[in-house]
Order: C-alpha cells, then structure tokens, then sequence
C-alpha cells in the first residue's frame, strides 16, 4: 500500500502534468508544488521512478508511468469525493474542504468511499466543479474557457472554479461565481487588465485577468444575430 508522502507525490505530479499538456515536469516546478527544496522531491522521485511509478529524466523532468497515473486518478477520485461529501452531507463551507479532504483521502477505505459516493449520487464533480474520476480510474474533463476569452454579448455558465485558495473561493462566493451560477462579462478594462462580470442575481464586479482566468465557464446563450 503506498504511503501518504507517496500518494501526494503522484496526485501532485498529475495536476502538474495536466498544465503542461501531458508533459514532463520540471523537477524544480514539482517541488515548490509539494513544498520542498529540490533536493526532498529528487530523492522521493528517484524512489518512485525504481518502483515503476513514475519516469524521471534528471535534465528533463518527471512523468507520471501508466501505473504511476491509475494510483494518483485514484487518490484524486477519493479527494474530490470526500470534498463533496464535507460540503454536501456535513455542511462545511466549499472555502475550507481541500486541506480537510487532503488529510482525510489517505485514511478512508475503498469500502467507506464508494458508499460515500453512492449516498451522494455518484457524482461527477466535485464543489468547484473538478470532475471526478470513476471508480475505473477514468476522468472526463470537458474542454471549457475561461472568463477571460468570453464574448461580452453572450451568457455563460460557471462550471469550474480551479483556484482552491480559501480566500479566492471565499471572494467568489460573495460575488456568486460558483459553480452551476450564470454569469456575463459586462465590459473589458485593457488599461487595468481587468473585466468587469455579473452573475445572476449579484452586483457587477472587477476581476482582474488571472482571477477571471481561474473561472472557468461554459456557453449558455450565444450572441444575437443582428
């Protein structure tokens, strides 16, 4: 059974790869990720690559081997359902659950997790919208846009929020940029580097470009034709 240090390792590396299209991850990139000086994360890689989790290049960096992929799908199946499981079933606010699920994944059996996801639907995604892998080990993650690239004439719906920080999360849910919620770009600020965005039922509100880009939306209504 790998360990908890092991199992964040691979859960990491894979949210890593998933920014580089799949690549390899600079060792330096993976270690500020887990924490660590670089020389921490070189010896538990190393270890890793020995036992066919991983592939390491020491000037190239480090993937995820196909086993070394099913293992870290699998934690993060197990996180993102007890995230759901915190907010859904205990009540705990959406901003607070990444650091409770981040303890909790490593302790919960398989027995306990797949009566958590039967109670709760069998989900597909977790509080801010990450999909959640099946019990298989796959996950569908739908080709979505950020709030940056919308039309300012069409409307969308928030489907993914990928900022975990407490403070962001807790900002968007004052404005109503959470999952499932509609939302427009009402204007954008070049000079300022910033739009301006309203969700149903909110006040507009200035967001700067690397927030909007961590909002991502789906299309509800296109543009009218005039």
């Amino acid at each position: 059974m790998a360990t908890s240090t092991v199992e964040n390792y691979l859960k990491q590396l894979y949210l890593e790869q998933r920014g580089t299209g799949g690549g390899l991850v600079a060792m330096g990139k993976l270690a500020a990720a887990m924490g660590v000086v670089p020389g921490t994360a070189t010896s538990m890689i190393r270890a890793l690559s020995d036992s066919g989790l991983v592939n390491y290049e020491p000037r190239g960096g480090v993937g995820l081997t196909p086993r070394g992929e099913q293992l870290a799908l699998h934690v993060l199946r197990r996180h993102r359902i007890l995230e759901l499981f915190l907010v859904k079933t205990l009540g705990l606010d959406w901003s607070v659950v990444h650091e409770e699920a981040d303890s909790l994944e490593h302790a919960v059996s398989d027995r306990v997790l797949e009566r958590i996801d039967a109670l709760l639907g069998h989900p597909t995604s977790d509080p801010h919208g990450d999909p959640i892998p099946n019990s298989s080990g796959v996950i569908h993650e739908p080709q979505l846009s950020s709030l940056v690239n919308c039309a300012k004439c069409a409307s969308y719906r928030i489907a993914r929020v990928l900022d975990q920080q407490s403070e962001f999360l807790r900002f968007a849910n004052r404005q109503g940029l959470v999952p499932g919620a509609n939302v427009r770009v009402e204007k954008a600020e070049p000079a300022a580097q910033a739009i301006r965005v309203r969700a149903d039922g909110h006040e507009e509100v200035s967001l700067g470009l690397s927030a909007a880009e961590k909002i991502l939306v789906e299309p509800v209504e296109p543009c009218s034709a005039d």
